[in-house]
């Protein structure tokens, strides 16, 4: 456990720094303890809708214009991989499912606000920002999409038409994290940010919410925040943060078996 504390020391994401922050003892049993759970259908749809997104972007990128039957057949090929697909609970939905994310798919294609012929500056993107001049640790991160001029797409699925002040309050500390990323690869700096929500409801649709650029408030935020994680795994500081999120949370047994000593035990395993 001490080699797995180490390991998460020396690099930070979003994601984790998310996670931490949102309830340190789901951080402890899916980054420490290594618990793992079976997918769930939401996740493997959001999944398998970002793998064909990123398929057009990198064959836009290339210059292989691809036609819609092309990202058909890469849908179908993704969805029914036994490797990702064999342990997702459908509980008899799974055709469903599978109708409801092609769709999505097909309602981006329709109502994309990027233009058919331009070319992306960046898809997938793995960059690395070191902040150890800071006295804190690497950040890593993984763009989406940057469209010319530096602007930073992520894509995201979700049931609910998103608020653009909500939404760009809950993804502050990701997009602040890839602005950083994103100047620390190329020298310049983000022109903004847009977040493409495929919403998934009986008629899919598209909404996109633009953020601007990374402000320096934002960039002291995120710097607190990786501080709060350091210090947190030197404590072991590992404790729970009830509220709304719980009953989706998949590690709710564990968490409702924790008697407050539960960390150490594991850590001196």
């Amino acid at each position: 456990m001490n080699r797995i504390l180490q390991e998460l020391k020396q690099t930070v994401s979003a994601s984790r720094l998310n996670t931490f922050h949102q309830c340190r003892l789901k951080f402890f049993f899916r980054y420490v303890a290594e618990i793992q759970k079976p997918g769930t259908p939401a996740l493997f749809v959001g999944k398998t809708v970002h793998s064909v997104l990123q398929g057009w972007n990198l064959a836009r990128w290339r210059g292989e214009p691809r036609g819609q039957e092309f990202f058909r057949a890469m849908f179908d090929t993704l969805w029914s991989d036994p490797e990702s697909n064999a342990d997702i609970r459908w509980r008899g939905e799974e055709d469903q499912q599978k109708a409801t994310a092609w769709s999505m798919i097909e309602a981006y294609f329709q109502q994309t606000p990027i233009p058919k012929g331009e070319k992306p500056q960046g898809v997938e993107v793995a960059i690395e920002a070191d902040l150890i001049h800071r006295g804190l640790t690497k950040l890593v991160g993984i763009i989406d999409l940057v469209r010319p001029g530096g602007r930073i797409v992520d894509f995201k699925t979700t049931s609910i038409t998103p608020s653009p002040e909500r939404t760009s309050h809950q993804n502050g500390l990701q997009l602040t994290c890839y602005g950083l990323l994103y100047r620390e690869a190329t020298g310049q700096r983000e022109s903004g940010f847009e977040l493409h929500h495929l919403v998934k409801l009986k008629q899919p649709k598209v909404v996109i919410v633009e953020v601007g650029k990374v402000t320096q408030a934002q960039e002291s935020r995120l710097y607190r925040s990786v501080e709060s994680y350091l210090t947190g795994l030197e404590n072991q500081d590992f404790v729970p943060s009830p509220g709304l999120s719980c009953m989706g949370c998949e590690y709710f047994r564990e968490c409702k078996a924790w008697a407050g000593n539960y960390v150490q035990r594991k850590l001196a395993a």
